[in-house]
C-alpha cells in the first residue's frame, strides 16, 4: 500500500494536494471540464482546503445553474467541450482560441434562455460590421455556437435552437457565397510564379509554391511532406498525414503537430507533375549549401521543405510571405506599366488555400470526371468538388464568350 503525502509539519495530503519545498506555499491539482489542468495555491493547508471546498461548491452550482435553466453560454459551451472526447489537440485548441476571442467575453455571458434568434443575428452582424472579420470566420463561429445551443435543446434546458437559420439568412442578405474561396486567374498565377522565380530574394520560395499550385495540397500537407512520401520512379506523392499548427492560449507561442489528413479522402496519392518534380530536386540540391530540415516532430523527420533554422515552415509565415511578394510585385508592376502603357496585372488577396483552390480549378477546366477530381483533391463530399466544378465551367464560360464578342467585334 502507498504510503500517503505528508507536509512539512507531517499532516496528511489529499489527493491533488502538495506542499512545495521552495516556499512552503501548497497547491492543490485539478482538471476543469476542458480537460485543461488547473491549480489553487495558498499559505497554509487550511486555507487551501477551504479554497477546495469553495471550488466544489462552484462545480455543484454550475450544474444547479445548468438544470434550472440560468447558465450562461459560456457554461453550456463549457460542458459542450467537455463531451467532445474524439477531438485531436489541434482541433480542440482551434475551437477555444475562435471562442475565446468572439465569443466569450461578450456573447458569451448571457443566459441561455434570454437568447432569441435576432440575438444571434444581431451579434453576427456585429462581428461582421463592427469587428470586420470574414464570412469564412463567422462560420467558423457558427460552427461552435450551433451545438452547443443544440446540446441545451437535447437536455430540455431550451425548445429551440436560436441560432437555426441564420448563417442562411445572411448569406442571403450579404450576396455572398459562403466558403468560397476563388482561384487566381492562369495570367495572375504566371506572373506571381515568374516574378519568385527571377526574384533574387524570393526565389527560394518557387519550389513550396510549385509544389501547392501543382499537387492542390492543403498547406499542412504540403509542410509535412517528407522525403520518403515520394516517389520519383512511379512519380507520385503520398498523402499520409498533414502538420497541424495552433497557438497555446496561455502562452500564444505556436506549437505544431502531426495528424491524420483532415477526412479519410485526405489520405491519398497524387500523381507528380514534372515542374513539380523539378520544384522537390531543386529543393533537395539547394539544402545541400544551406542545410536539411533537421526537426523531428512527434517521432516524423526527414520534412521536404525547411525554414532558415532548419525547421518545418510556418503556415501563416508562408502566407505572410505571400503578402511580402504581392505587394512588392503590384508595387513594381504599376510603375512598369505605365513606363511601357500597357494596363497592369495586379494580384488580387490570397492565401496558401487559394492556391489549392487555383490547382482544384485549373483541374476542372481539363477534366470533366468528378470522381477523379474528388480523388486527387482529398475531398470528403462530392458537392465540394462539384461547388469547384461549377465555379472553373462559369469562369470558362464567361472566357469564351469575351473571345466570341472580340472575334464578332472584328468581323462586324
Amino acid at each position: 500500500m502507498a504510503k500517503a503525502r505528508k507536509d512539512l509539519r507531517g499532516r496528511a495530503l489529499k489527493k491533488g494536494e502538495v506542499q512545495r519545498k521552495s516556499d512552503q506555499r501548497y497547491m492543490y491539482t485539478y482538471t476543469d471540464p476542458l480537460g485543461r489542468r488547473k491549480f489553487i495555491y495558498a499559505n497554509d493547508l487550511t486555507e487551501l482546503r477551504e479554497k477546495e471546498l469553495e471550488l466544489q461548491r462552484q462545480q455543484l452550482d454550475g450544474l444547479d445553474l445548468y438544470a434550472a435553466g440560468k447558465a450562461t453560454v459560456n457554461d453550456t459551451f463549457d460542458r459542450y467541450m467537455a463531451t467532445k472526447y474524439e477531438l485531436r489537440d489541434s482541433t480542440k485548441n482551434g475551437y477555444l482560441y475562435t471562442y475565446d476571442h468572439f465569443i466569450r467575453d461578450n456573447f458569451g455571458l448571457k443566459k441561455l434562455i434570454d437568447i432569441k434568434y435576432s440575438d444571434v443575428l444581431q451579434f453576427y452582424y456585429y462581428l461582421l460590421n463592427e469587428k470586420g472579420i470574414a464570412l469564412g470566420t463567422l462560420d467558423s463561429v457558427h460552427c461552435l455556437l450551433h451545438p452547443t445551443f443544440q446540446l441545451a435543446v437535447r437536455d430540455d434546458i431550451i425548445r429551440k435552437n436560436p441560432t437555426d437559420g441564420v448563417m442562411k439568412e445572411i448569406g442571403k442578405k450579404s450576396g455572398k457565397n459562403r466558403g468560397i474561396r476563388h482561384a487566381l486567374k492562369v495570367e495572375e498565377q504566371r506572373v506571381f510564379m515568374e516574378y519568385i522565380a527571377n526574384h533574387p530574394v524570393y526565389y527560394h520560395w518557387w519550389p513550396l509554391f510549385t509544389v501547392l499550385l501543382g499537387t492542390g495540397c492543403r498547406i499542412g500537407e504540403c509542410i509535412g511532406l517528407r522525403w520518403q512520401d515520394l516517389d520519383f520512379e512511379k512519380r507520385v506523392i503520398s498523402i499520409n498525414h498533414s502538420i497541424a499548427c495552433y497557438s497555446k492560449k496561455d502562452t500564444k507561442k505556436s506549437v505544431m503537430s502531426v495528424n491524420l489528413p483532415k477526412t479519410e479522402a485526405g489520405i491519398r496519392t497524387i500523381p507528380m507533375l514534372d515542374v513539380v518534380k523539378d520544384a522537390f530536386e531543386l529543393e533537395r540540391e539547394a539544402q545541400k549549401e544551406t542545410g536539411p530540415n533537421t526537426q523531428v516532430l512527434d517521432g516524423m523527420s526527414g520534412f521536404v521543405f525547411t525554414n532558415r533554422y532548419g525547421n518545418i515552415p510556418n503556415p501563416q509565415t508562408v502566407n505572410d510571405a505571400i503578402d511580402r511578394i504581392r505587394n512588392n510585385y503590384n508595387t513594381e508592376e504599376v510603375v512598369n506599366a505605365k513606363k511601357e502603357k500597357r494596363e497592369a496585372v495586379l494580384l488580387p488577396h490570397f492565401t496558401c488555400h487559394h492556391l489549392r483552390h487555383t490547382f482544384a480549378t485549373r483541374l476542372c477546366e481539363t477534366e470533366t470526371n468528378l470522381k477523379v477530381i474528388q480523388a486527387i483533391m482529398g475531398h470528403r463530399n462530392i458537392e465540394t468538388t462539384m461547388d469547384i466544378y461549377a465555379e472553373a465551367t462559369e469562369r470558362k464560360k464567361q472566357e469564351s464568350f469575351e473571345l466570341l464578342a472580340a472575334k464578332l467585334d472584328s468581323i462586324f
